[in-house]
């Protein structure tokens, strides 16, 4: 796809308002003309469209009825006619579409310029005699709705546009012939109309329908969370103003093939930003953000024998303990043992336009690699800036450096003490061992599917505020309010 064009890619916040009650769905495909526009024209394409308009029947249909069907003005034609041996497409070009909303307001009108040229050959002249013919076909892209309720998107009306129609020689030639050739031109005005009905405008119903099979099949793509797949349904599509939006369902599935977790519509609000001059957008609820991030960092637990790994932190850890307790740090042995324990997966938090994410970590020190239980256990609520980006067609995530908001003692077999004391050598700990690993999970990025599917090579994206509302979680209501934005495009050939 050649062009400056960039597709959105949105996180939506939820908003949960109690007087509202029309159910939203998790996610919303928004599909801008430029992408119906070109989908359409490589499905004519694929159809062999041009070759329809070169094997129209022009001769034979100018036959059949004539002068409008007076029998002495008829015959008199029908002589004329006699003359010609053939009357035939010689050359065709399907222009560029033109994709605008209706002038009903409730679809979009869709508009195929045709160029043709269309020979003439005749005993009374040695040369081809040489028509150029435009015309413009016009159809309508509208939601129908089934006999069970269930909408889907049909292409109707397609016919010739009203006063579109222009034929003219190309070149002058004799009286007797300029004379033959004026009057097969009159008889293909509504010839023509006619051909393009009968024989073109099946081709473009079966583009269409084709066009929007190959969409869906995009939208059902399955999106790789590590072993889990993410995965979109179509439930409904809606048409405003020139944009196609599709409602999707969404589910997660685990590498077996078994849905985990179904996400379906709500009465949760979704907003759902204009598209401006983007060709498409995917706006994805909250909550299946959440829970991408989730399969992709599940709750796990790291064990690591600080001496070997990290010394200078093995150090400060025993410093630490000694300001608690002498008798403690004086038991850490070579192989004292630190376990970090991810109690739940990581909740991705918005503030003021900057993403970041929260987790609850639990973290105990032992004495040595054999002893049964902890000298204490740490309950830490940590949180990390994080940065997304993108590489070619990956959305990209990772954590910057974390930080411990609030660190709790939860178990202790050496006295009870403030854990505050240990924050700085256990956050430092934190950054050393579970950020290295959860980014390196992340590293892979999520591949967007459809971005290469639609002709897309590479990407850029930004954080853009989208206003929300939701009842926030304890200590954590500074984070919410917000949503993510991502835009994602080619890069543009020099």
């Amino acid at each position: 796809m050649a062009g400056p064009l960039t597709f959105t890619l949105l996180c939506g916040l939820l908003t949960v308002t109690l007087a509202e009650t029309t159910l939203r769905p998790p996610a919303v495909l928004s599909l801008g003309r430029e992408v119906i526009k070109e989908r359409l024209t490589q499905e004519l394409k694929d159809h062999d469209a041009v070759n329809i308009l070169q094997q129209l029947p022009l001769l034979s249909t100018i036959r059949e009825k004539p002068a409008g069907g007076i029998p002495i003005l008829g015959n008199l034609v029908n002589s004329i006619l006699n003359h010609i041996i053939w009357l035939k497409v010689t050359s065709a070009n399907i222009l560029q579409l033109l994709v605008q909303p209706s002038d009903e307001g409730q679809g979009l009108a869709v508009k195929i310029p045709l160029d043709m040229v269309a020979g003439l050959n005749t005993p009374l002249v040695k040369t081809i005699v040489e028509m150029h013919m435009q015309t413009e076909v016009q159809a309508i892209i509208t939601v129908n709705a089934s006999e069970r309720g269930h909408t889907h998107l049909v292409l109707e009306d397609c016919s010739n546009s009203h006063g579109s129609l222009r034929i003219s020689l190309l070149q002058k030639l004799s009286f007797l012939v300029n004379s033959l050739a004026n009057k097969v031109m009159s008889l293909l005005v509504p010839a023509l109309p006619k051909l393009v009905k009968t024989q073109l405008c099946p081709v473009i119903k079966e583009a269409f329908e084709d066009m929007h099979v190959d969409l869906l099949s995009l939208v059902r793509a399955p999106i790789s969370l590590g072993s889990n797949h993410l995965e979109f349904d179509p439930l409904s599509p809606a048409i405003k103003g020139n944009v196609i939006q599709l409602k999707l369902g969404a589910k997660l599935v685990n590498s077996q093939g078994n849905v985990t977790k179904w996400f379906k519509e709500s009465a949760v609000s979704l907003t759902v930003p204009a598209l401006d001059n983007t060709p498409f957008s995917l706006t994805v609820r909250q909550d299946v953000v959440n829970a991408a991030v989730a399969a992709l960092l599940p709750q796990e637990e790291l064990v690591v024998l600080l001496d070997y790994v990290l010394p200078e932190l093995a150090r400060q850890l025993k410093s630490s303990i000694k300001v608690i307790s002498t008798k403690a740090a004086d038991q850490l042995g070579p192989t004292q043992m630190v376990k970090i324990l991810t109690q739940e997966t990581p909740d991705l938090l918005l503030d003021q336009g900057t993403a970041k994410v929260a987790q609850l970590i639990v973290l105990e020190v032992f004495a040595t690699n054999e002893a049964h239980r902890p000298f204490f256990t740490l309950g830490i609520e940590a949180s990390s800036e994080a940065q997304f980006y993108t590489r070619d067609d990956r959305l990209m995530l990772s954590f910057n450096e974390i930080s411990s908001d609030r660190i709790h003692l939860m178990n202790s077999g050496i006295g009870l003490f403030n854990p505050e004391l240990l924050k700085n050598v256990t956050t430092e700990i934190l950054n050393s061992v579970l950020l290295p690993n959860q980014n390196g999970k992340l590293r892979p990025g999520i591949s967007i599917p459809m971005v290469k599917a639609l002709g897309f090579e590479e990407a850029s994206s930004f954080l853009t505020k989208v206003s929300g509302i939701k009842h926030p979680a304890p200590g954590r209501a500074q984070f919410l309010g917000r949503a993510l934005s991502w835009e994602v495009g080619p890069a543009l050939q020099c």
